[in-house]
């Protein structure tokens, strides 16, 4: 098999095992539904950046040696520290700073 055929092979074992979990998402309770919906979410950006992503053949190979790909890239993903909590912050910030700016140009026409 070619590099590009094992991405492929790769690719594919991970959307459908997205789409599986998908399928048993939705038979569930909305609270359950609820309490996986990060989950979720993360792991359709995985499905994403994997159709973009052009990994080393040894890579790729690397991840077809696991029965789900996908669950195992999510799990390590899982155990990873990120900086979102920091990023809402400086947005929640950027945000109020947008809106005192605002603010202060609409009374400096007003003042007029």
């Amino acid at each position: 098999m070619t590099g590009e055929e094992l991405r492929d092979e790769l690719y594919q074992r991970i959307v459908n095992a997205q789409a599986k979990y998908r399928g048993w998402l939705l038979t569930q309770p909305p609270n359950v539904i609820l309490d996986h919906a990060c989950a979720y979410t993360v792991r359709e950006d995985i499905v994403m950046e994997m159709s973009a992503l052009k990994l080393p053949e040894a890579q790729v190979r690397a991840l077809l040696k696991s029965h789900n790909p996908l669950a195992d890239i999510y799990k390590e993903w899982n155990k990873t520290e990120t900086h979102h909590m920091e990023d809402l912050r400086d947005v929640i910030e950027a945000r109020a700073d947008a809106v005192i700016q605002a603010e202060k140009k609409a009374g400096q026409r007003e003042g007029r």
